[in-house]
């Protein structure tokens, strides 16, 4: 047979097929074997020597050495490592040759010369050389731990999948080296280290080079050995959800203040509560709907006068700051003006709160479990609105005008690890304005915000996004390190690195995916309260 008219089948075959088919003197099987590892040997020996021509001038030798010793290979299917063994002695070779220094070839501007058949325009030629000097420059701090995991994810089409099966690894741990190296790289260097490794890969010139260097000899046959299997990688696209989980978290804040306002007119008992009820909620609704209209109106007027971005941007986040800290204390007053108006009506009207589902402290008005956990209920729920002197519900599960809990709080305003309300605080805080280590909400406060306007370490906000670390909006967008947002202020404003830095390729998608969820899940307790209140206290009597 001859082994040319197989070569389409060998696109397909595994390394034991390979070899054996170049044990037969078939040179086009071991054009494929180069074609199939070249990207991870080059990649090896750019780690290790820092030019990208030293480091095809020894995966060439390698490869040579291959053709050579292919008849010692006695485990076919264990081809890769025993290249990537060939390689590292040539790499050593290599250092012993030229001394201890890591950087080899990575040689002055001036003092580099280029292939013969290299007929780019001059001014180019020494770009690029300058490029290798400064990419090299980057890498040579990371250590090699890193820097070989870092080298194969790019220029292996960002696979983990490649990088683990290349060196031996579990994927996470590949995903953590990556990490790591992308920590120790400079912040400067970051991104155009990216796109050089991209354009150092080699392509089909090399595959033809060491075709047409190998020794006219065939290697020696022997036995063919046991056949191996062949890995398959796939690369993976990077989604991005940001603007549809700020806008969620937004209209979960709404949502939450309608249910709460339906909840409300439930519990109330008298014209007078019924009123205050609508009113407040006419008034915190206009108020936040107008602040809303403000901060896109600023906004704009950034976008179309970019000379005022700047005094408009300091106009933005003092505003910002101004109402995250009011709301909270607004939350407080309205809702101890709602106890006192309970207590009045109480007083005033007696006959409207006789029946039993109104006395306090009734079965119908407040739920706390028989069971508890170190002298607290596991759950604890005020229903009805409660009268002045009476103390915020405490439980591991707890809801009402004012809850803390240990697990889980659902009110006013909500403590807990868990809490939803219109201010909480919490680890992972759902809210009209949010406080937590997660704050989502229409003002969304934490390490990682979410919402209509955000401010944390890191935010991500729909209209405003203040981040002491990284902030990406559709409108103000301001941070210390980086920024993505049409009005963008920071170190690395709507550039390269900025984009580096907001998208981390393997958490980032998970993450948005989360809080996409967590902002659709939080209306299902508020849903459940309100059904609750009607339930047990009865239609309001607006509907009587």
């Amino acid at each position: 047979m001859n082994p040319r008219a197989s070569t389409p089948l060998l696109v397909t075959a595994d390394d034991a097929v390979l070899v054996g088919a170049c044990l037969a003197g078939d040179r086009d099987a071991f054009a494929h074997i180069v074609e199939r590892y070249q990207r991870m040997l080059c990649s090896l020996a750019y780690a290790a020597t820092g030019n990208v021509s030293e480091s095809e001038d020894a995966a060439q030798e390698a490869f040579i050495a291959a053709w050579r010793q292919l008849g010692e290979l006695r485990e076919p299917e264990k081809l890769r490592p025993w290249l990537c063994g060939i390689l590292r002695n040539k790499v050593g070779h290599l250092r012993r040759r030229y001394g201890r220094d890591a950087i080899l070839g990575a040689e002055p501007v001036e003092a580099v010369s280029h292939l013969a058949t290299d007929d780019r325009p001059a001014v180019e030629k020494a770009m690029q050389d300058e490029e290798q000097v400064i990419l090299w420059r980057a890498l040579e701090r990371v250590p090699d731990l890193y820097r070989e995991p870092l080298i194969l994810y790019y220029r292996e089409n960002r696979s983990v999948e490649h990088v683990a099966c290349a060196l031996d690894l579990r994927e996470d741990t590949v995903k953590q080296r990556l990490s790591r190296g992308r920590k120790l790289l400079q912040e400067q260097a970051l991104a155009f280290v990216e796109g050089a490794l991209a354009r150092t890969t080699p392509g089909r010139a090399f595959t033809l080079g060491v075709i047409a260097a190998l020794p006219a000899l065939a290697p020696a046959p022997i036995k063919a050995a046991g056949i191996g299997a062949a890995a398959a990688a796939h690369g993976s696209v990077l989604a991005k959800s940001t603007l549809l989980a700020t806008l969620l978290a937004t209209i979960s804040g709404v949502v939450s203040a309608l249910m709460q306002l339906r909840a409300n007119l439930d519990q109330s008992r008298t014209p007078r509560e019924r009123r205050s009820v609508v009113k407040v909620t006419i008034a915190c609704f206009t108020g936040a709907l107008g602040f809303l209209a403000t901060l896109w109106l600023l906004r704009t007027t950034a976008i179309r006068w970019p000379e005022a971005r700047g005094p408009l941007a300091v106009v933005t986040q003092l505003l910002v700051v101004a109402f995250i800290v009011a709301w909270p204390c607004l939350i407080v007053a309205l809702l101890r003006h709602g106890r006192r108006l309970r207590t009045e009506e109480r007083q005033r009207h007696p006959e409207l709160f006789q029946a039993p589902r109104d006395q306090v402290g009734s079965r119908e008005s407040v739920y706390r479990s028989r069971a508890s956990l170190g002298g607290i209920p596991l759950v604890h729920i005020r229903f009805a609105s409660p009268d002045e002197g009476e103390k915020p519900v405490v439980g591991w599960i707890a809801a009402g005008d004012r809850a803390v809990g240990l697990l889980f709080a659902w009110g006013g305003w909500a403590v807990a690890p868990v809490s939803i309300g219109a201010f909480s605080v919490g680890v992972l805080s759902v809210g009209a304005v949010s406080v937590g280590v997660i704050g989502i909400g229409t003002f969304g406060t934490g390490l990682l915000a979410l919402g209509a306007i955000a401010v944390g370490a890191r935010a991500f906000g729909w209209l405003s996004a203040l981040g002491w670390h990284t902030a990406r909006s559709d409108g103000f967008g301001i941070a210390r390190h980086a920024a993505e947002a049409p009005v963008a202020f920071a170190q690395h404003a709507n550039d390269a690195i900025a984009r580096v830095a907001l998208t981390d390729p393997h958490p980032e998608q998970n993450q948005m995916i989360f809080l996409i969820v967590v902002s659709v899940l939080t209306l299902i307790p508020m849903a459940a309260y309100a059904a609750a209140v009607r339930r047990r206290l009865g239609p309001s009597p607006r509907d009587r």
